[in-house]
């Protein structure tokens, strides 16, 4: 066993936790309006965040002081548990409808979002499986097919939802994890090629999903219908300027922009706290980025250093997400932004998922 170092990762550990600040100050920031409107609480936003990163942290912490191979044991009870709750979710009169989208399972306004626990168990469980056939992932057919088999089937789960936008950054983080197991480019592209096949499919299957990528090309083709989200966010940043209109001071949170706690939060933080505002948080999520590949690299076994790559790729995939839709880069896919836009679910996972790689970095050689 390799000696636990003193410390994990000193410069992972203080950008998370300024991520995490930077999130509860705009939570507050973004729903203060709609939350007094809607309950008579400006704080309503922020104390059900402050609860959620309360838990996270304490889940973070834990995680970050037990042994990141107990994970590899449990990994395939994780995800049969998190296959289960998909499952569940989807049993009307059990799983809760939120937006449209039957994605909870809980009671009145608390809840959980299995998916987001998939996210997760997915990831681990790739580690391990990967891990252990190892030499394996060259066949196509014993070594390829069955992790992405699981990914596609967790995928299918979630998009009867419909979740779109967890489920491509379940897929993704997970692509990222197979391929620096050591998959060849070959099969990948093959089955890249199926997957756009399949994407443009569920795109024409759905009128709003064809709706998006028509507004995502031309937003002022649908003013005040698909292409209203996109136009609002950009209202938001473009009066930003250099150094931002002062925090508080947004004005396209004022029931302009659509649910400014979530998925657009980064357009409010832009235009209250400008570009440097935008570029602060950006260079400490490419910190996290940075500190989490070089835990990977510097892992003790192949366990490790793949769990510590797919749980670093589900933060820099989600972030490039969402941060692609509201600068109008990317079709609205309703994707929050990791530790900053409210979420309860969202942001435990995190948290949980960030102290399994902080205790990694623990290992590091």
């Amino acid at each position: 066993m390799v000696k636990t170092r003193s410390a994990p990762d000193i410069w992972l550990l203080i950008s998370i936790l300024l991520i995490l600040f930077i999130g509860l100050m705009m939570v507050y920031s973004a729903s203060a309006v709609l939350a007094f409107h809607e309950f008579g609480d400006k704080f309503y936003f922020l104390k059900r965040q402050s609860i959620f990163a309360g838990l996270g942290l304490l889940s973070m912490f834990f995680m970050m002081n037990v042994n990141y191979t107990v994970w590899k044991k449990w990994a395939p009870m994780l995800l049969i548990v998190c296959f289960g709750l998909l499952i569940l979710v989807l049993i009307p009169g059990v799983g809760v409808v939120r937006g449209g989208a039957r994605s909870w399972l809980g009671i009145s306004s608390f809840g959980i979002q299995p998916s987001e626990f998939m996210k997760l168990g997915m990831i681990l469980f790739l580690a391990k499986w990967l891990s252990t056939e190892q030499q394996k992932i060259t066949q196509f057919t014993k070594g390829l097919l069955p992790p992405l088999g699981l990914v596609f089937l967790a995928f299918g789960l979630i998009m009867l939802q419909p979740d779109l936008g967890t489920g491509a950054v379940m897929v993704g983080a997970s692509m990222i994890l197979i391929y620096t197991a050591g998959a060849q480019m070959r099969h990948l592209g093959g089955l890249a090629l199926i997957g756009v096949i399949g994407f443009v499919g569920l795109i024409i299957a759905a009128p709003y999903r064809l709706k998006r990528i028509t507004s995502f090309l031309d937003p002022w083709s649908d003013p005040l219908g698909g292409g209203y989200q996109i136009i609002q966010s950009l209202f938001a940043i473009g009066p930003g300027g250099l150094v931002g209109l002062g925090l508080g001071m947004s004005r396209q949170k004022f029931s302009y922009l659509p649910e400014p706690q979530t998925d657009f939060i980064f357009s409010i933080l832009a235009e209250e706290l400008g570009f440097i505002g935008g570029l602060t948080l950006i260079l400490l999520f490419l910190v996290v980025v940075w500190r989490g590949v070089r835990t990977a690299i510097a892992a003790p076994d192949t366990f490790g250093s793949l769990l510590a790559i797919g749980i670093t790729s589900i933060i820099g995939v989600q972030v490039l997400i969402n941060i692609g839709v509201v600068i109008g880069m990317m079709p609205v896919t309703g994707i929050t932004l990791p530790l900053v836009s409210y979420g309860g679910s969202s942001l435990t996972l995190l948290l949980t998922g960030l102290g399994i790689l902080l205790n990694i970095s623990r290992y590091s050689r």
